[in-house]
């Protein structure tokens, strides 16, 4: 048997999982030198020029971070806020578990069904040409290849079970359509819905509660659709302070050590 498909591997295997930074902070590590700086200045910390952004982040983290010294209170002050693109329904509801410091929006399958009932008329279209990309572009299931559970048990996802996970989903959707046409409610139609239903959401983070969840979700032990959006957040989030990301992915990333 061949490795098991990793968070990396499957944002390979399925790009309809992304993510977007849509707004964030400018000069986050100015903000958190000015924080950090205020509370040992005596004048407003607001007269002071802060130094140049790459400066501030080696000062936050020998400062504030390096040697465990743990003090991440002042990384509260900066925010981004990210697009979660394509991830199941089980990624949603497990993300958003995590409240403090964090906020979601999340699209609502009241009242965005009308994506499933394109979906069916596609699939019913004689001009169809391959049905399972359009059930793709609503639905997720885990792409072929080797797997292995929390426990460390191994399976594997051949590309006949992977065709035939797809179809269930189409089965659900038309289900979904039919009581829809019946004039059922929204809410009571998707009941018929498969779980694995691609929900897009959005999440804003400061820097500390961002780092947090990392400590949280990409465990190895995780579920890997919630380790894959981990994968996806770092580059943002490195983008963004990389200073302070190079020392977290070289001390904390992956290694459950919760931030305090």
């Amino acid at each position: 048997m061949t490795r098991p498909v990793s968070a990396q591997d499957l944002l390979k295997l399925d790009t309809r999982l992304r993510i977007e930074c849509l707004q964030k902070t400018e000069r986050p590590n100015q903000v958190i030198w000015q924080a950090g700086k205020q509370d040992y200045s005596e004048g407003a910390i607001a007269d002071k020029e802060p130094p140049p952004e790459d400066v501030a982040g080696k000062w936050a983290v020998d400062t504030l971070l390096g040697n465990d010294v743990g003090h991440y209170g002042v990384l509260e002050h900066p925010q981004i806020t990210l697009n979660v693109i394509g991830f199941p329904h089980s990624v949603m509801q497990q993300a958003r578990t995590h409240r403090v410091g964090v906020t979601f929006d999340c699209q609502s399958m009241r009242y965005t069904g009308k994506r499933i009932q394109r979906l069916v008329e596609k699939l019913e279209s004689p001009d169809c040409i391959d049905p399972y990309d359009d059930i793709l572009d609503i639905f997720y299931t885990r792409p072929p290849g080797f797997y292995t559970d929390r426990k460390g048990a191994k399976y594997e996802v051949s590309n006949v079970a992977y065709k035939q996970q797809l179809m269930w989903h189409s089965g659900s959707a038309q289900r979904y359509n039919m009581l829809v046409a019946d004039g059922y409610a929204e809410e009571h139609a998707r009941d018929q819905l498969n779980f694995g239903f691609r929900q897009n959401f959005v999440v804003s983070f400061n820097l500390r509660s961002a780092l947090h969840f990392l400590d949280l979700r990409a465990k190895r032990d995780a579920q890997l659709e919630i380790q894959a959006m981990c994968e996806a957040m770092v580059p943002h989030l490195r983008s963004w302070s990389p200073e302070i990301m190079d020392y977290y992915m070289n001390k904390r990333y992956g290694k459950a050590r919760l931030s305090p």
